[in-house]
């Protein structure tokens, strides 16, 4: 896995005419299109001719003075659950192909193509984003960059969009996360992903799993890459640059549950980032968090992705529920048992548990945690047991789903020494504290950096 170019180096390409955007589209439709690589299974529409138009309109654009972003002629991706108009949004089912295509954009389709970046296509994803594993039995899984002889998961549900920017088809991938969908490919991957507060970027002509988690997020190369996108997707002002020194940072590592079941490689890297921080100055405090125990007991009778995916899906799974991935619709379908009074009762909970959290974490810059506690398993144990795939993504979703359900923010950004296999390290804050968020996690990257 070799150093992607980030959206900063490529604008610098840009101004100094040393490429143009549709020489960088060009090289993304390239390996997007090659018949040995990803790009079959990374994208369910690729979309050259219209790509090219947008490259050449914004290197005229440039040659008149107009660079309307810093994401301007930049490749992107986006996940098959945002609207585009003229466009059928699939979010990867086969029950969908037949829909009738969309008649406006995504408001944040419209940020994007007004930031002047290129969309080459929508990327590939598990079924209605209904899990943090990444397969996909319709449209086939793409594999991890890393042991790609093995073929592992690239982790889910945004797995096309890791995949298409770890192997060059994009610069940056634009997500969704309810429980991790952003944070769990970006670990496994080895890339940076960020998952904003929800209620910053407009979650409108985008298909649902979560009306109360979804929260739409970039997958890049770097931190900065994340923040630049986030300001455009948020439709928020262009971040400074300046980052938040890591001297006196007070970090807290919970003990609660998310260090539970790391493998050794996991472990390994997660320590030596810890050491690093401490190296850098920050103050690393371990702390219980004993509400991250009670998550299982408040969703006793299910979860809020649950009911509201089977409140979206009911219909359809009634008459079309034999062509879903079999795995997806019975998650779905386990939804049908809670009530409306148990719906209420744990959006209530929620409330009390995200206020005994935020008073408990209040003294602390961010948490820190592993954002999945094991390295990508192989594509083929999983598909062969309905055991093992339940399993699995239990694990990988158990620490991104607590920062969702505090309505929170969070980046996962590489932890990893160069040439292991990736693992990702994940700050988080609570609702609206983005921004610190994302300066922390610049000089958290520079602090982790070989």
């Amino acid at each position: 896995m070799n150093a992607l170019p980030t959206v900063t180096a490529l604008a610098a390409d840009l101004a100094a005419g040393r490429t143009t955007s549709l020489q960088l589209t060009e090289a993304a439709l390239a390996r997007a299109q090659d018949p040995a690589g990803e790009g079959a299974r990374v994208f369910t529409r690729l979309d050259a001719d219209r790509a090219r138009a947008a490259a050449q309109a914004s290197d005229t654009l440039r040659a008149a003075g107009i660079v309307r972003s810093p994401l301007e002629g930049l490749p992107i991706s986006v996940k098959d659950l945002f609207d585009v108009a003229g466009q059928v949004t699939t979010a990867g089912s086969a029950v969908l192909k037949d829909a009738a295509p969309a008649a406006h954009n995504a408001p944040v389709i419209d940020r994007l193509i007004a930031a002047g970046t290129v969309i080459v296509g929508r990327t590939n994803m598990t079924e209605f984003a209904f899990s943090g594993l990444g397969l996909n039995p319709h449209y086939g899984t793409p594999k991890n960059p890393w042991d790609r002889a093995t073929g592992r998961i690239p982790g889910g549900s945004s797995s096309g969009a890791a995949v298409s920017v770890s192997d060059g088809m994009a610069v940056v991938g634009i997500g969704s996360d309810t429980g991790g969908s952003v944070r769990i490919p970006s670990a496994l991957c080895g890339l940076t992903g960020f998952k904003p507060t929800q209620r910053r970027v407009p979650n409108e002509g985008v298909l649902p799993l979560s009306t109360s988690l979804d929260s739409l997020g970039p997958l890049a190369a770097s931190v900065r890459c994340c923040a630049l996108v986030d300001a455009v997707l948020a439709g928020a002002p262009a971040p400074s640059g300046a980052d938040r020194p890591l001297r006196y940072a007070r970090l807290a590592v919970p003990q609660t549950v998310v260090l539970d079941g790391m493998d050794a490689t996991v472990a390994a890297a997660f320590e030596r980032a810890l050491q690093r921080l401490a190296d850098a100055g920050a103050h690393v405090t371990q702390l219980d968090i004993p509400e991250f125990a009670e998550l299982p007991a408040l969703h006793a009778r299910g979860t809020l992705a649950a009911a509201e995916a089977w409140a979206w899906h009911r219909a359809l799974l009634s008459a079309r529920g034999d062509g879903y991935d079999p795995r997806v619709a019975s998650r779905i379908r386990g939804a049908q048992a809670m009530g409306a009074a148990d719906y209420i009762d744990l959006r209530h909970a929620r409330r009390h548990w995200i206020a005994q959290v935020g008073a408990r974490i209040a003294a602390f810059d961010a948490l820190v945690m592993p954002t999945v506690p094991v390295v990508a398993p192989p594509i083929a144990d999983l598909q062969a047991s309905d055991q093992a795939y339940a399993a699995a993504n239990a694990l990988l979703l158990r620490n991104p789903t607590l920062i969702n359900f505090l309505d929170g923010c969070a980046l996962s950004l590489p932890c990893h020494a160069r040439g292991q296999a990736p693992v990702g390290l994940m700050l988080a804050g609570p609702a609206m504290a983005d921004a610190r968020i994302l300066a922390l996690g610049e000089a958290v990257e520079a602090a982790l950096a070989d």
